[in-house]
């Protein structure tokens, strides 16, 4: 890669809607976005939209390609991979470090924590994923019928944990509907036996239900007990999930691996 081109692409990043949408398409990987999409997720105008995907075409960080009435953006895999080997060329003096072929090109799997309200269990789960995870799983939660605030209990429990708190908000699952997911699981009964919308990436599903702690009845201190436990029961399952063998099973092997995690019970943590 030339350094005009590194140039090129560093200037196209600098600038806060454009880096925006360069992590959006990273995200929806090889499959890409609608421009309509792109807009309804970051609230961006369609005017303001074409001037940003011009710079970036410019700079060779995202492609675009016709598919019947749309076209579709995505992010150039293999402009990225030529930018990050110009910038790490002969890292540490030319000495093994971190940044290798292998961690570089790891997949990041996306997962979507769904319940009802998204108010409690599926805002701790997303929570305990992405700090679990190790950066190998990008989790995201929402609902079927969001109450558009998180429960205060899960909160609380959540910054007892040393997690930072400030980007939790109770939201709608369609917000998910264009980015393409690995993995979906239902928290709650009733988002278990609801019409989901139909997710991009052919996610794999399972239910793992947990009690409602935001139904617990008495003083404060009851309901925070109820809140820890659902908190340790998710943990312990979202433990067994991260270390699974991915790599090495199969559709269904990897299936029936969810579903048994998804019925482990307080008594077995």
């Amino acid at each position: 890669m030339e350094t005009i081109d590194v140039i090129k692409a560093l200037a196209g990043l600098a600038q806060e809607s454009r880096l925006a949408i360069f992590r959006l398409l990273i995200q929806a990987g090889q499959q890409g976005l609608t421009a309509g999409k792109i807009a309804e997720n970051l609230n961006i105008a369609p005017s303001s939209l074409s001037f940003h995907f011009k710079e970036l075409l410019h700079a060779q960080l995202i492609e675009s390609r016709q598919n019947g009435r749309f076209v579709i953006y995505s992010a150039n895999f293999q402009q990225i991979r030529n930018l990050t080997n110009y910038l790490t060329e002969n890292c540490c003096y030319g000495s093994s470090c971190l940044i290798t072929e292998n961690t570089m090109s790891a997949k990041i799997y996306n997962v979507l924590f769904l319940c009802t309200g998204n108010s409690a269990r599926s805002i701790l789960a997303e929570a305990l994923l992405n700090q679990m995870g190790k950066g190998k799983f990008q989790a995201f939660s929402a609902g079927s019928f969001p109450t558009g605030k998180v429960n205060p209990f899960a909160l609380e429990l959540l910054q007892k944990q040393g997690i930072d708190i400030t980007s939790f908000r109770s939201k709608s699952w369609d917000e998910f509907v264009g980015i393409p997911l690995d993995f979906v699981f239902t928290v709650c009964d009733n988002a278990a036996g609801e019409i989901c919308p139909i997710w991009i990436g052919q996610p794999m599903t399972a239910h793992w239900g947990i009690e409602d702690p935001a139904s617990a009845e008495g003083t404060d201190d009851d309901k925070r007990r109820a809140f820890f436990k659902a908190f340790s029961l998710l943990q312990r399952r979202i433990g067994l999930f991260t270390s699974l063998p991915f790599e090495k099973l199969d559709q269904l092997a990897l299936k029936k691996e969810l579903s048994q995690i998804g019925h482990l019970s307080r008594n077995e943590i």
